[in-house]
């Protein structure tokens, strides 16, 4: 029986706890305080990284997660001790008698301060920080609303929810991390709790930020910057950076609810070839499925479902299909999945028995993915699919969604049987639905990726699911769910992957048009132009709705359509190059400006805090969309400080701020500084660059498998002389994990801008073994001043002259060159 917990008066806890005897001890990574019946233990895993727990009774809690890597939660630094606590080389911390931690940087800065002592009770746990009208709070995930978290409070409990709104909370996903940002230095929290937790940023009272949960541990760590990447970094080392992604996977994708019969699918197929729309990937929802019942194949309505994904891949089109995790309850009708499931004792149960709730199925049971052996049985059941050549797999409903019940998920005293768990640092136990409901997704999504590696392990696998927790990163890609075709949810996309890139989430998308209704086709337009810039792009739409396909409303919208997919093929060496960075930095492919000019806006605060339409597109491309952008009226840009150029066009814009601008009154005054007005077009999306940027872009191509014909570009967008330029590439097969083992392509190319205009770039010889597909570089420098001579490694070389745009051709063989132009 499950019961609904209450708190009991804070004053009377107050009370006991300031009144409790103080007891004592150190350790050479931090230490242990005891008041009452309460225990914190304190540790350095790093100089800027701090893990507490706290427990009851003398008794210490069990030291394990889903979502902490095992190295990382046992790692530890010696500190050095103080009178009232201890010191790292980067952070101080002070327990007081009542357990009340602070934490401060070496110069007295707070990061962190308990305004009311930890409480754990029979009633629950309650952490009481300080907040202020200063503070700003980035992450939780896919929660929809403004970027910026504070003055909010939301509910981590993955939930089912169709067409959720603005306003809506919870939704799919429980990410329990924030990025808290106050006086210009950064920190990150992160409460390892998988029960129903809730986070008040200032809500109820200003001055402080309560998280509470009914049940569970008080086991967070604190990540201390200053800077934001800084934090971003800790978070990846803390519970995994999103994995080098298939390149494919980076290609447009299309998708519905459903295509489907087998005609329609190659139809599909055959529109985006015949249209030259490049594009990547289909998606195969529920209806390709015999009565929705997962792991089947309908074989009316897919005659030849073998034939077809060996077709598509001959076209250049890899499949993505749906497997949820319902699996049918049909004892003794020959349901292999259900059968085998039932055989291994692998779903969960309700009193002893096997939990049946209806899903799309019909009755359908669940895998207790918290069995390391039942992971292990699902992964056996993509082997067929595997084998035909599917090269992705969709866990949606994974929450998990029950239809019959009002919560739209299993009931809370639904026994999960924790085993084969020890490297997490769990013990063998029973655990109910009320504690594992929030990690059932991921660990759903870690069997589908962990069974794809067993059938396949030198591929890298591609899942993507829909219901996650913190680390789930580590085992799929993710999407915002069941978004709407309005306006507003185009809007909202962009907080949301912004968040759920700051939660670890780097590869995230939404449904391109929206999910639930028709867009307008000036809508579905402007919706697919945004999404040529964000790390999955998958046009995908519900039953009953109008075409979302890019040549769904005539030629002039599918022309404007297409040519934005084609960019972001052109862009595809610098997407990939940030893709691979982001699997080893956990600097997310696409972030708030803030992330890389943390103290840019004038008053010191992060730039752009709404989430209107501005951030960044990998290190060095700034997108700055239309924040409302259903509205005809001209918009404002505003650009980090610097030099900027447009990358459509070319044009220089200067946004440097004179040495006599030092307050803001004069700041405000400084043209240069005055926002950017655009007037907004339908087929316009604003787009700029860095200077000092080099970005690679190739020849277009109508998929990723497709080799380019011709010429590496290096874009070089010239800084002012004496300004730092750089840029990278990286380069492997895209598809395997051959890079582990020497075959990639790695390039830091620099440039460097003298006082009389003259460019020299840099090319070193590449790193790593793999050969690439071209053999030429054409370096285009944009913003160069006129040029009359050029050199490649001394010798002269013919330079093309176009409008803003010179260019220099020259063969590459892998060894080190040297471009000047003057």
């Amino acid at each position: 029986m499950v019961i609904r917990r209450t708190f009991r008066s804070l004053s009377a806890i107050v009370v006991l706890a300031a009144s409790a005897v103080l007891q004592g001890q150190t350790a050479p990574s931090g230490m242990t305080r005891t008041s009452g019946d309460l225990t914190v233990r304190i540790d350095a895993l790093r100089e800027d990284v701090l893990r507490v727990r706290v427990w009851r009774s003398s008794k210490p809690a069990e030291d394990a997660s889903w979502a902490v890597l095992p190295g990382s939660r046992v790692a530890r630094v010696p500190v050095s001790l103080d009178p009232d606590g201890f010191h790292t080389p980067k952070l101080r911390v002070v327990v007081g008698a009542d357990l009340r931690i602070k934490v401060t940087d070496l110069s007295g800065n707070v990061l962190h301060e308990d305004v009311l002592p930890p409480v754990m009770s029979d009633d629950g746990i309650r952490i009481t920080r300080a907040h202020d009208l200063l503070t700003h709070e980035f992450g939780l995930g896919d929660k929809p609303g403004p970027l910026d978290r504070a003055g909010e409070t939301f509910v981590m409990w993955n939930t089912d929810n169709f067409g959720w709104q603005e306003s809506s909370d919870p939704i799919y996903k429980s990410i329990p991390f924030f990025l808290e940002e106050r006086g210009g230095r950064y920190v990150g929290f992160f409460l390892d709790n998988t029960f129903r937790t809730s986070f008040d940023f200032g809500r109820e009272r200003v001055e402080r930020n309560t998280i509470t949960a009914p049940d569970g541990p008080i086991d967070y760590y604190l990540l201390y910057g200053p800077e934001p990447k800084a934090v971003l970094g800790e978070y990846a080392w803390l519970t995994g950076p999103t994995p080098l992604p298939p390149l494919w996977s980076l290609g447009f994708q299309q998708s519905r609810y459903s295509y489907s019969p087998q005609s329609q699918v190659e139809d599909i197929a055959a529109h985006l070839r015949r249209d030259h729309i490049p594009a990547d990937v289909l998606w195969l929802d529920i209806d390709y499925q015999l009565k929705n019942r997962p792991f089947t194949v309908d074989p009316d309505r897919f005659p030849d479902f073998a034939g077809m994904i060996h077709k598509l891949a001959e076209d250049h089109f890899r499949t993505v299909i749906i497997t949820d995790l319902h699996i049918a309850h049909l004892p003794n009708q020959g349901y292999a999945p259900y059968d085998s499931g039932e055989a291994g004792d692998n779903f969960v149960k309700e009193g002893g028995k096997e939990y049946v709730g209806p899903v799309w199925p019909g009755p359908s049971v669940f895998p207790d993915f918290t069995r390391k052996s039942t992971r292990d049985w699902w992964g056996t059941l993509y082997k067929d699919f595997v084998h035909m050549g599917v090269a992705g797999f969709w866990n949606d409903m994974n929450e998990p969604a029950v239809f019959v019940y009002p919560t739209k998920t299993m009931p809370d005293d639904v026994e999960h049987r924790i085993a084969g768990a020890e490297s997490e640092g769990f013990a063998p136990r029973t655990a109910f639905h009320s504690e594992m409901h929030n990690v059932y997704g991921m660990e759903n999504s870690r069997a589908t990726h962990d069974g794809q590696l067993m059938q396949a392990p030198n591929l890298r696998p591609f899942v993507m699911t829909r219901a996650s927790f913190a680390g789930g990163q580590r085992y799929a890609v993710t999407w915002t769910g069941d978004n709407s075709s309005t306006w507003n949810h185009l809007r909202q996309t962009t907080p949301q992957l912004l968040n759920l890139g700051l939660s670890g989430f780097s590869m995230s998308g939404a449904d391109v048009g929206g999910f639930a209704g028709s867009p307008s086709p000036e809508l579905l337009t402007r919706w697919l132009m945004l999404a040529a810039f964000q790390p999955i792009d998958r046009d995908h739409a519900v039953k009953g709705s109008r075409p979302h396909e890019p040549w769904a409303d005539g030629p002039e919208h599918e022309a404007i359509r297409r040519r934005f997919i084609e960019e972001r093929y052109k862009l595809m060496p610098y997407l990939y190059t940030a893709a691979e960075e982001t699997s080893l930095d956990g600097v997310p492919i696409v972030r708030p400006l803030f992330v890389d000019f943390p103290r840019a806006a004038a008053d010191g605060h992060p730039m752009d805090l709404d989430g209107g339409g501005e951030f960044l597109f990998g290190p060095s491309i700034l997108v700055a969309d239309n924040p409302s952008p259903e509205e005809v009226a001209p918009y404002e840009v505003h650009l980090p400080p610097g030099v900027w150029y447009d990358y459509w066009t070319g044009e220089r814009l200067d946004r440097r701020a004179p040495a006599t601008a030092r307050d803001l009154e004069i700041r405000d005054a400084v043209p240069s500084l005055k926002p950017v007005m655009v007037e907004p077009k339908l087929d316009k999306l604003p787009v700029y660059v860095r200077a000092g940027a080099i970005v690679p872009l190739q020849p277009l191509v109508q998929s990723t498998a497709e080799k380019p014909v011709g010429s590496l570009t290096l874009r070089v967008y010239a800084p002012s002389a004496g300004e730092p330029c750089a840029g990278d590439l990286y380069q492997d097969d895209g598809v395997s994990f051959n890079f582990e083992k020497g075959e990639f392509l790695r390039l830091h190319v620099s440039c460097n801008v003298a006082a009389d205009g003259a460019v020299m770039v840099q090319i070193p010889a590449r790193e790593g073994r793999f050969r690439p597909w071209w053999s030429t570089i054409r370096l285009e420098i944009v913003g160069a001043s006129t040029a009359a001579v050029a050199t490649v490694n001394g010798h002269s070389a013919s330079v093309e002259r176009g409008t803003g745009v010179l260019a220099v051709s020259l063969e590459d063989k892998g060894m080190a060159q040297t471009v000047v132009i003057r």
